[in-house]
């Protein structure tokens, strides 16, 4: 498989655009590396990269050689993972994507499930934006992806799809943390923390405010919701999630310190979150199973909104 290792190098030098970087991380020299591209070069018989003063791209060529390259590592993990079952071992590794809102508590708890039976499969987790998560479904960067209220393209599966309701969380302290149900206006009396602009959450929010002529002042803005949580508990400020994102079901509920309240659907309306894979593509064994455990968990843990 020796020429699938060179084929990698390629892979990483496109990913980190700068043949410097790329060496530094695959612990070869700059010098060593050009070589191995040029003579891959000539083999292809045309240039892969456009030679810039800030490093390098791929051209069109390079484009239409880096699918391949990449199909290529897929598959070949794919039937490694397939090899490694028939023993009865499962291994292999899992490449996940999400946005922020999601990363913090339900897919962390589901990783720790599933590596409780199958402790030789690693993971790994890109906190990303809704584009950023569907890129890297298309260049194989990750195998699964957790979206919230984003417009999908045609050239990704929906392996599942729940319907969160946005909730308000505060400390058991604050005094809105005893209320079955919050309507925007009650915030107004308290600091607020938000996320950043490019989450599906903001977006919401932002609805919100213009349907009930709201606006809301931020006292702290971040998509780090455990800074968040955290900073709930040394001042008597609201925070936004999803359940999902805090480990609770549909309703009041309390995470930790935490109050957890659901946010009136007529001031916010309600977002999907989707599980996706990119259309078409056959996941290695280890992430096909993982997949289907979080089907089963959010099928299970949100019944009544499920699409």
């Amino acid at each position: 498989m020796r020429h699938l290792t060179h084929l990698k190098y390629i892979d990483v030098v496109a990913r980190s655009g700068s043949i410097r970087k790329a060496a530094e991380q695959l612990n070869i020299t700059s010098t060593a590396l050009n070589r191995r591209i040029l003579a891959l070069e000539e083999e292809v018989g045309t240039s892969l990269f456009e030679r810039l003063p800030s490093g390098v791209r791929l051209n069109t060529a390079g484009e239409l050689f880096i699918q391949h390259i990449r199909l290529q590592m897929t598959d070949l993990s794919r039937v490694l993972s397939q090899i490694a079952d028939l023993s009865g071992v499962r291994r292999g590794h899992v490449s996940l994507s999400a946005n922020p809102e999601l990363a913090s508590s339900f897919l962390p708890e589901q990783i720790g499930i599933y590596r409780s039976q199958f402790d030789a499969v690693s993971f790994s987790m890109l906190v990303q934006s809704p584009a950023d998560s569907l890129a890297s479904l298309r260049d194989f960067q990750t195998d699964i992806a957790l979206i919230f209220d984003s417009v999908l393209p045609s050239d990704v599966h929906i392996a599942a799809t729940v319907e969160q309701q946005v909730h308000a969380f505060m400390h058991k302290t604050h005094p809105l943390a005893d209320r079955p149900a919050l309507r925007l206006e009650d915030c107004l009396a308290y600091a607020v923390m938000l996320p950043e602009h490019d989450s599906g959450l903001r977006a919401l929010l932002e609805v919100g405010q213009m349907q009930s002529s709201i606006s809301l002042s931020a006292a702290l803005c971040s998509d780090n919701f455990d800074l968040l949580r955290s900073y709930a508990c040394f001042e008597p400020a609201i925070g936004f999630c999803l359940p999902m994102s805090m480990h609770i079901k549909p309703g009041a509920g309390q995470a930790d310190d935490l109050v957890c309240i659901p946010v009136a659907s007529r001031d916010i309306p309600a977002g999907l979150v989707h599980l996706l894979q990119a259309k078409g593509r056959v996941l290695p064994v280890a992430a096909a199973k993982f997949l289907d455990q979080l089907v089963v968990t959010m099928n299970g843990r949100f019944p009544e909104q499920t699409r």
